[in-house]
């Protein structure tokens, strides 16, 4: 046991000195700090080093012909129209820095001491380049989407049940097509039980879209206004991102209740899921991290590279909150925005309908027209700032709760292990006592419980070593996602607004004519 004892332990935040070993740790993991820039150099991805041996490798390629493969790759993916110039394009320098260093070669040249935990955790994917290998290997087709959202009943005991469509090429299931109907508290069963399953062992779960009483008491009353029809398109596209992200999961995917989900016609009536979703879910996740730092037990080291993630994860949920609160201000604003054009349209019309002159009167019969046209536009921006940008930031709010839930459990695996090693050295030290006062009917007792607290020590000491390398696969996987995700949506966002002020000067050049007609 002394030497399982030297194990890394997990992090604790504002820990000041910190082992060679989980600095050596935190270089080999620099992936995930832009939330923009996610993607590595594909061609130094494609030909990563191998220095398994310790060994510098040979330089596969000229200077001169990566810098052109490069500018290629940023040349074509220009070609949206978004991006006007090398030097103002956000997704041009895509790179990735590899380490030419073997970490075991590192180590031993600082004089630093392999600890058995250290030497367990070889499997665990230490960079964004292995973590694209073992994609590559989870690769398979699966499309799911959530469509036709349709009211069942009425008055208070009416709710929203939405068709769930899937289309795969996946053996495990016994059709290439099919269909079910799903109601909202169906999908809220679905995170449960997943949860009960993988979050022990480290596995970021989606979490499903936050309830809204409000929203759903409209609907069910039916008050048939654009607030009701916003409120059920919002909560259909939330929960095809979320079941988006449950079948993208490849250990998900295998869980039998995600494909009964998808399959099975009738599920059973899910109950008790008012506190899996929204601030019930972020109340819980919150009420664990109060239980995390609460408990006694002393922790002298701290393991670099999940310490440096966890701050991140805490620091980039503040910046979202931020965000967002922005975003949701821009939104309100372009709406009211669209209000007020509407007011001056008709204003316009009213005064081109009570003038005399027959040019001015068409000139502000036709400028009605165009601020028509603008109430259109502003409307359909205000719902692209809010379905692009706004739902993508609340989504990726809720998915980092959840993957600080995944390093507090990993915390409490280890303080169940240090709780049960303090256990054992107790029961060894009533053995000693028991053979200094010479009580053999008590030893055999003492042996016993020994034995029993020295499995459970081994026992959470491989529950540790799991969740551990679990927790690394999965932030590693989650900061890739999350990378491609918020630049496909950004460049989606772009072109929207790019289209939108072509419009808008469309518009307007059309109506220059009658304009100056008037002078």
């Amino acid at each position: 046991m002394a030497a399982s004892s030297r194990r890394n332990p997990p992090p604790l935040p504002g820990a000041e000195n910190q082992d060679p070993l989980s600095e050596m740790a935190d270089e080999d993991s620099d992936e995930g700090e832009d939330i923009f820039v996610g993607n590595s150099n594909p061609v130094a991805e494609a030909f990563q080093p191998d220095t398994a041996n310790g060994e510098e490798p040979a330089d596969l390629f000229s200077e001169a012909e990566t810098s052109t493969a490069v500018n290629s790759s940023i040349t074509t993916s220009k070609s949206n129209g978004v991006h006007s110039d090398n030097e103002n394009d956000l997704f041009a320098e895509v790179s990735v820095e590899l380490s030419m260093e073997n970490p075991s070669t590192t180590a031993k040249s600082s004089g630093a001491e392999f600890t058995p935990s250290l030497t367990r955790s070889a499997t665990q994917p230490e960079s964004m380049e292995q973590l694209e290998e073992e994609k590559d290997e989870d690769s398979f087709d699966m499309e799911v989407a959530v469509t036709n959202p349709e009211k069942i009943g009425d008055g208070m005991n009416a709710y929203m049940a939405y068709k769930v469509s899937t289309r795969t090429t996946l053996p495990m299931f016994r059709n290439r097509t099919f269909s079910v109907w799903r109601r909202f508290s169906d999908f809220l069963g679905l995170y449960e039980k997943l949860s009960v399953k993988h979050s022990l062992n480290g596995c970021i779960i989606p979490p499903p879209p936050e309830k809204s009483v409000v929203g759903m008491t409209k609907v069910k009353v039916g008050k048939d206004d654009s607030s009701s029809a916003d409120f059920v398109e919002r909560r259909r596209a939330a929960l095809e991102r979320y079941l988006q992200r449950v079948v993208c999961h490849p250990s998900l995917l295998q869980d039998p209740d995600v494909r009964e989900f998808l399959e099975r016609d009738e599920l059973p009536r899910a109950v008790g899921t008012h506190t899996l979703s929204g601030a019930g879910f972020l109340k819980m996740i919150n009420r664990a991290s109060d239980a995390v730092s609460k408990m006694t037990i002393k922790i002298s080291d701290s393991d670099a590279w999940f310490d440096n993630k966890l701050q991140e994860v805490e620091s980039e949920e503040l910046q979202l909150r931020k965000l967002h609160a922005v975003v949701d201000s821009l939104v309100n604003h372009r709406k009211e925005l669209c209000g007020n054009t509407a007011v001056f349209a008709k204003s316009m019309a009213m005064l081109g309908n009570s003038e005399d002159n027959t040019a001015l009167s068409r000139a502000l019969s036709q400028l009605a027209e165009v601020e028509d046209k603008m109430e259109t536009l502003h409307q359909e921006q205000a719902a692209s700032d809010f379905f692009i940008l706004a739902e993508l930031l609340a989504d990726y709010i809720r998915l980092l709760g959840a993957v600080r839930g995944c390093f507090e459990q990993r915390m409490k695996t280890w303080q169940r292990w240090q709780e049960a090693q303090s256990t054992l050295q107790k029961k060894r030290e009533v053995e000693a006592k028991l053979l200094w006062a010479n009580k053999p009917d008590k030893l055999q007792q003492a042996k016993e419980e020994i034995t029993e607290w020295e499995g459970k020590v081994t026992q959470y000491e491989r529950d540790f070593d799991r969740i551990s390398v679990t927790v690394r696969k999965e932030f590693l996987r989650f900061e890739k996602e999350k990378s491609k995700d918020f630049k496909s949506q950004i460049v989606k966002y772009l072109e929207s607004l790019l289209q939108s002020q072509q419009r808008h000067v469309k518009f307007w050049e059309a109506f220059l004519p009658e304009a100056k007609a008037i002078a």
